[in-house]
């Protein structure tokens, strides 16, 4: 594989990152939610993203927080705190939302609330993925299409499922614990691009080495 050497920089700010394809989106660069936090270069392959964070209210206080490089299919839902009901009353109904009925909201304490959602940095997650509220997913983690996550998933595993199952790690605990120190996607932009080479390398004997002197001596 061989890689062109351009002096242009990727721009991180821009709507649309791909040639020709207008569903292809950094959703960071739409979205002014100071409660959505999503990091550099993480795409979305759905130009209707935001709408696909649902029950997000300001009251739940919770937060959406993506990392960098991520890469997000189309139609994946984020549900946040918001879409819960009471569930320790006689009834579910939320009368105090609806025309008509004239009674008080509850308490935020009488709701189930699991904090903040928060992805990692370099994860993919496919087509149609549900994502329940105040799950936590690792870095580098692999969702397969049509999964629902309802826990929290370790670094770089690969998972699938309804609800969500552990398949298998992506790589053993020593590389996983080098990628997690070296964490490539806070590096210069600059860096990483001189980085890809490895990045995108399938040889793990090439990449396992080049991971250890990396992170040993910052080559």
């Amino acid at each position: 594989m061989t890689y062109k050497k351009l002096n242009k920089l990727p721009n991180p700010r821009i709507v649309n990152p791909v040639k020709d394809s207008y569903d292809v989106i950094f959703p960071a660069n739409i979205i002014d939610n100071k409660k959505i936090i999503i990091g550099d270069f993480t795409y979305a392959a759905d130009r209707n993203f935001s709408h696909n964070i649902i029950g997000h209210y300001d009251h739940y206080n919770d937060k959406l927080i993506i990392g960098k490089f991520c890469q997000i299919g189309k139609n994946v839902k984020f549900y946040m705190n918001g879409v819960n009901h009471q569930i320790d009353s006689l009834s579910t109904y939320p009368f105090f939302i609806m025309e008509g009925w004239e009674t008080n909201k509850p308490k935020i304490e009488c709701f189930k609330n699991k904090g903040d959602t928060i992805i990692g940095n370099d994860v993919w997650i496919g087509d149609n993925v549900t994502i329940m509220p105040g799950v936590k997913i690792g870095n580098g983690v692999i969702i397969g299409t049509n999964s629902t996550v309802t826990k929290s998933l370790p670094d770089y595993t690969i998972c699938a499922g309804n609800p969500i199952k552990i398949i298998k790690k992506r790589f053993d605990i020593e590389t996983i614990n080098l990628l997690n120190k070296l964490k490539w996607w806070d590096l210069p932009i600059a860096t990483i691009k001189k980085y890809i080479p490895m990045l995108t390398s399938i040889n793990e004997k090439q990449y396992k080495n080049w991971l250890k002197k990396i992170t040993l001596n910052k080559i």
